[in-house]
């Protein structure tokens, strides 16, 4: 069986702590199992029988975008078993040029977190990158829901989801943290996957077995939102909701491996075809 984690965010050495402490702060407090580098990671996954992971890191400054692309690509040439999502901000003044160097090392996906990149995430400013990438063939991992604030509602999701069909749109969180009825309410669009991360360890199983009636099962991916949980613990929350044993295969990795087959590409500098 194979396992992907679909959701893990890494840091660059001079700046794990520093990140790592920030996203504790910003979910008041949460308890961080691990710190952030990849090689935390690898262990961690490895111990738990992970295979690939799907890597990013969120530019929270138009300035921080290149670097952040940069290590990235450099975290994945070292590491072919990490799978590479970049990084943009609406701000960003030369997006088309960044996208097409991304795509050209082989990145198929961009990461955006409203909350921390304070943007909704259907701003206007956001919509000619969607398209760009759209026209490209890459596909969107965002941040979805947080009560707290609106950047990154479900409705904001299932608004870029409908605007740009042909660009495949991964809600994280089972579509909404803490935001999941909304999430169940509007996301099930034909373009539209979730992960599971950041939800059982919160609030219990409730949130992923009402997903379940209502998704695409074979639009649902694990992911653990590393460094914040632990994959052992993420695994054995998921064998425990009851469900058979193809389903769990599909959950931990058989859905993000065909998934990815649209977009893995056959270059010696990226090894990301599965």
């Amino acid at each position: 069986m194979k396992i992907i984690d679909a959701h893990a965010h890494i840091f660059p050495t001079k700046v794990e702590n520093a990140a790592v402490h920030s996203i504790s702060n910003f979910y008041d407090g949460a308890c961080m199992r691990h710190g952030g580098s990849v090689d935390e990671l690898l262990t961690a996954g490895g111990k738990a029988g992970v295979q690939r992971y799907v890597i990013f890191s969120c530019a929270t400054t138009p300035h921080q975008v290149k670097s952040i692309n940069n290590f990235i690509m450099e975290t994945c040439t070292q590491h072919p078993e990490c799978i590479s999502v970049g990084t943009l901000h609406k701000d960003f003044p030369n997006y088309e040029a960044e996208l097409q160097r991304l795509y050209d090392f082989g990145i198929r996906g961009i990461k955006i977190h409203p909350d921390f990149q304070h943007f909704p995430l259907d701003a206007q400013d956001m919509m000619p990158i969607y398209d760009a990438m759209e026209q490209l063939g890459m596909f969107l991992l965002a941040h979805s829901g947080d009560i707290r604030f609106s950047a990154s509602h479900p409705a904001r999701v299932a608004r870029v989801a409908k605007a740009f069909p042909r660009m495949n749109c991964i809600a994280a969180h089972f579509g909404g943290w803490m935001q999941w009825d909304a999430a169940r309410e509007c996301l099930v669009l034909p373009n539209v996957y979730i992960d599971t991360s950041s939800t059982i360890g919160f609030v219990g199983m409730e949130p992923a077995h009402r997903a379940l009636e209502v998704f695409d099962t074979s639009h649902i991916f694990f992911g653990t939102d590393f460094p914040m949980w632990d994959h052992e613990q993420e695994i054995t929350s998921l064998q425990h909701l009851g469900i058979n044993d193809q389903l769990l295969e599909d959950i931990l990795g058989g859905n993000f491996q065909r998934f990815y087959q649209e977009y893995a590409v056959d270059k010696t500098i990226e090894k990301k075809v599965i």
